[in-house]
């Protein structure tokens, strides 16, 4: 919602007290008990259980947002959509979303528009939100004429026709017929709808704000406009449904309260109070630091490997694929019962059909994620004559886990926004959303900065959600090469997401699935492959998947540490590109190192590399220029183990557009990796 008005929502809808607020705004909580950094009042959640008039309770959650005006409406919807999806079997009446907007905020916020085109989509309806518009006809000090273009704030309604009601908000009985109607057509149609509440604001932007300074005509009539409740007393008393003396004493005695809980808290502060944890989060802990010195053990049984294996190379009898998927089903189960040796694609299926078996819901979206950008996923098969389609992650047991696989509208914001909240809703669900390259992350940057990177600390708000974002220096210009690992980099700290870049399937697996066997989540972003989807090199065999945990580093397995005249750091796609290299060059003297993941830094092990390798010169060599990539953050955690750097210079942009000086390019650095 809206940050006017916050409290008392707070206070008189969800039940939080007088003198938890007013403690609050004392400030006698102790930075110590709070495990974060907190945020102002104005921006925290609640959740509640609220008695209706029927003895049914309902649990009412208010979603904890900054002051990007807008950014938690997909929060809110994938919320929504998860308790659907995990708690009420897909039934679309028992979740409802409700938004709370502002007149400039929701008619000048593009997110708004990329949530009503989510509204009808398969992969995003949350069977209608009801969207409540607090009409100032202000945003900050802006008037509305200089705010929109339309006629109305809610015009954006239009374009998935949802009906708006337009309603006084010194009317308090139509305010209440409207809200009852909103909830009618939504359970009956499933569709959204909006309530203009056309109002005013008495104070400026804040209650010490002045707003005579850009409209003191609008503020000399509101200043002598009564209040809501003082133009609903004086209705009631004129149709003498109730007695004026009685109207005024309740008005003493409850601003009376107000004073007393005041003073109580001044006189004796309230202990501060941890915020209780969402119920759907009690089954977990957080994290200590210990937590991330190795990972748990995450292999499966011989037999779940075969039984998920024969489920992704299977069809249904009648079933006709096109031909080009008879070929791949071919090489699938040679791959998987034959070789015995795994690429990417059927590492990545086996861990989510793992998941899937153990009972943890899965659900993926981004635009084509269903086939893969680099049509190397493959989760859906369609029927070249009917174009039906056929998941065989759906068929491994009859009592799994449901998959959700959609291919997304073309947002970034508004997506991942969806999924954040969906991985909210569900601490027991894997959700993944993938870029169809890592650098259109661009597009939702406000979600990662104020929600993925920092919600734990600021909301104590723990998510497990994956963002997979294709990267590499394959040629394919500045905007297909990087997904930005600087910027994700310079936001990590105090164990508050994990950023990899992993060169081995098995080893994507077992990040994978150590998503969901911590006893704690944490936000994963994960630098995938391009080329490599398909290099002949990246495989693991059947073996590493029965055993073993995610690997943070990887040693080289081709130089001993007495023979090594120089160790070359490394992460990502360039470790093939060197190692293709020092075979071509028969070099037997130089080791390569890869970090698989970056963040949380991953220290133990690699004191114990510098140690096997102490008498041997250091690189960080990598593919990105020496402003971005991974440089400036590994410079830092290496401090005082001189090591150099090798890469692309110093540039403006990730990386060329022509051809032939990304190969020289490219060629320079493997050069000066091996001088």
């Amino acid at each position: 919602m809206a940050h006017r008005g916050r409290l008392n929502v707070l206070t008189n809808i969800l039940g939080k007290t007088y003198q938890e607020i007013f403690s609050e705004f004392e400030g006698t909580a102790n930075p110590d008990l709070t495990m974060g950094d907190g945020d102002v009042k104005y921006h925290l959640g609640f959740s509640s259980r609220i008695a209706t008039p029927s003895g049914k309770d309902i649990y009412v959650k208010l979603t904890p947002n900054p002051s990007h005006l807008e950014a938690v409406n997909p929060l809110v919807l994938g919320f929504t959509r998860g308790q659907i999806d995990d708690e009420y079997k897909g039934d679309l009446k028992k979740a409802m979303a409700i938004l709370i907007h502002g007149d400039a905020a929701i008619a000048g916020q593009g997110v708004v528009y990329e949530i009503a085109q989510m509204s009808k989509l398969e992969g995003y309806t949350t069977g209608g939100t009801i969207h409540l518009v607090i009409n100032n006809q202000v945003g900050f000090t802006t008037d509305y004429d200089d705010a929109r273009s339309s006629i109305y704030c809610t015009d954006v309604a239009k374009i998935v026709d949802a009906p708006v009601l337009h309603v006084n908000g010194d009317d308090a009985e139509a305010i209440t017929f409207a809200c009852k109607l909103a909830v009618e057509y939504r359970q009956k149609f499933g569709l959204d709808i909006y309530i203009d509440l056309l109002c005013y604001r008495r104070h400026g932007h804040n209650e010490s704000d002045e707003p005579k300074f850009t409209q003191p005509k609008l503020y000399n009539f509101i200043a002598k406009h009564p209040n809501p409740r003082e133009v609903y007393v004086n209705k009631l008393v004129e149709r003498g449904d109730v007695d004026a003396q009685l109207a005024k004493e309740m008005d003493e005695t409850f601003r009376s309260d107000l004073q007393d809980r005041l003073n109580e808290v001044k006189q004796k502060p309230l202990p501060y109070k941890v915020q209780k944890i969402d119920e759907e989060w009690e089954r977990l802990r957080r994290s200590v630091p210990e937590d991330f010195i190795s990972s748990p053990e995450t292999g499966i049984k011989q037999a779940q490997y075969d039984k998920i294996g024969k489920a992704l190379t299977s069809i249904p009898e009648g079933f006709k694929p096109l031909k080009q998927i008879e070929k791949l089903l071919k090489d699938r189960k040679a791959a998987f019962f034959e070789s015995k040796i795994l690429g990417w694609a059927e590492a990545e299926l086996l861990a989510y059909g793992s998941l899937l078996s153990e009972e943890v819901l899965v659900r993926m979206s981004g635009q084509d994620v269903r086939r893969g950008t680099f049509s190397h996923r493959h989760a859906y098969f369609f029927d070249a004559n009917t174009n039906q389609s056929y998941c065989g992650l759906s068929h491994i047991d009859a009592d799994q886990r449901k998959i959700y696989i959609y291919n997304s509208l073309l947002s970034e914001f508004g997506v991942l926004g969806f999924e954040y909240g969906y991985a909210m809703a569900s601490p027991q669900a894997l959700v993944l959303w993938e870029a169809q390259f890592g650098d259109f992350a661009n597009g939702a940057q406000v979600i990662i900065d104020q929600f993925i990177s920092s919600a734990e600390s600021k909301w104590q708000r723990m998510n497990g959600l994956v963002m997979l974002l294709p990267h590499g220096y394959e040629g394919q210009g500045p905007e297909h090469s990087s997904g930005k690992p600087e910027r994700f980099l310079e936001l990590s700290a105090e164990y508050n997401m994990v950023v990899a870049n992993i060169t081995t399937p098995a080893n994507f697996f077992h990040l994978l699935r150590r998503q969901m066997k911590w006893e704690f989540r944490k936000p994963c972003i994960v630098f995938s492959p391009k080329s490599l989807l398909r290099h002949p090199q990246v495989v693991s065999p059947a073996k590493d998947f029965m055993k073993g945990s995610f690997q943070e580093v990887l040693d080289d397995q081709v130089v001993a540490g007495k023979d090594a005249r120089k160790v070359i750091f490394c992460s990502g796609k360039i470790y093939y590109d060197l190692s293709e290299a020092r075979l071509k060059k028969k070099i037997k003297d130089i080791a390569i190192i890869r970090l698989e993941q970056l963040h949380p830094y991953p220290k133990n092990q690699v004191t114990e590399i510098i140690a096997k390798y102490k008498k041997a010169e250091r690189l960080w060599v990598q593919e990105e220029p020496s402003n971005m990539g991974y440089w400036s953050y590994m410079h830092r955690k290496m401090e005082g183990e001189n090591v150099h750097f090798i890469g692309r210079k110093s540039s403006a942009s990730p990386a060329t557009g022509y051809g032939k000086v990304h190969r020289a390019e490219q060629e320079s650095i493997i050069k000066q990796a091996f001088e």
